[in-house]
């Protein structure tokens, strides 16, 4: 009996001990009960990849639709932008158009103010004129009334 024998002998008891202990067994649980375990989580982290390949894509379609909109009021804002530029365009023409109209009527006017002032002034030195002649001619005769009548007859109708 040397010390292999009893290394033997040693060996079997512990393999005995543990085989009384259902240690291979209780081994086993706990293997499988970690096996089980990881399975679950790998399960949970693909439910969660899963998820967050829904919310990137969901995500992603509000960014194009956002995205969408911002041009279609970027567009919208242009064109507003451009109508309200032609209308002030229009309104600024048309207000120069009349200031031209008032301007050019005002000149007119005055043109026809001063075309009057000359007639008038003109009939009055006519009429001046010719009552002068008229008076020397007849200075001191019964064709004073006359003329003056007559005088009185052209001025209205000149002025």
């Amino acid at each position: 009996m040397d010390n292999t024998f009893w290394a033997l002998v040693g060996l079997l008891i512990f393999f005995a001990v543990v085989a009384y202990f259902k240690v291979p067994a209780m081994i086993n649980k706990a293997l499988d009960a970690r096996s089980a375990r990881i399975r679950q989580e790998i399960e949970e982290a693909r439910a969660l990849k899963d998820e967050a390949k829904r919310q990137l894509a969901e995500y992603q379609r509000r960014r194009r639709e956002a995205e969408v909109e911002a041009r279609d009021i970027v567009a919208g804002a242009e064109r507003e932008a451009a109508s309200l530029l032609q209308e002030a365009k229009l309104k600024s023409e048309e207000y120069v158009a009349r200031r031209t109209a008032m301007a050019e009527q005002k000149i007119a006017q005055a043109e026809n103010d001063a075309i009057a002032a000359v007639r008038s002034s003109a009939v009055d030195i006519a009429v001046a004129a010719a009552a002068k002649i008229l008076g020397e001619r007849n200075a001191a005769g019964a064709n004073a009334g006359l003329v003056d009548q007559s005088i009185t007859e052209v001025r209205k109708l000149l002025n």
